[in-house]
């Protein structure tokens, strides 16, 4: 059965810290490029970051430029978003996505072409 399955939000305080992991299972791992993009309330899907088959091309958003990392470990079909200064406006929901290779990988596109997706993990970001 295929499935993403994301952890690691919570309840952080400003310029704090977050690691988020996407586990898959089910489909070819090392096939896919593996993106997150997160939403709140009320506001409409950010592509936060992706990252290709292999990890060589990484893509960010503007906003979490400089903060956010990602990173893969295809022998553990997982995936990483490491969350570093964050602020009350990167609250939301992040949900880990998989697209197929040959759509390469690019933030403004990851969160609305994808062929999975999972459940979603909630990140709030406040004092």
């Amino acid at each position: 059965q295929l499935q993403l399955v994301e952890s690691g939000g919570g309840l952080v305080q400003p310029g704090g810290s977050l690691r988020l992991s996407c586990a898959a299972s089910g489909f070819t791992f090392d096939h896919y490029t593996i993106g997150w993009f997160r939403q709140a309330p009320g506001k409409e899907r950010e592509g936060v970051s992706c990252i290709s088959r292999f990890g060589s091309v990484t893509d960010y958003g503007h906003s979490v430029k400089g903060r956010f990392t990602i990173s893969r470990d295809n022998a553990g079909n997982t995936v990483y978003l490491q969350m570093n200064g964050l602020k009350p406006e990167d609250t939301a929901v992040y949900y880990c996505v998989a697209a197929p290779s040959f759509r390469g990988c690019e933030v403004g596109s990851i969160s609305s072409s994808y062929n999975y997706r999972g459940q979603g993990t909630q990140v709030t970001v406040s004092s």
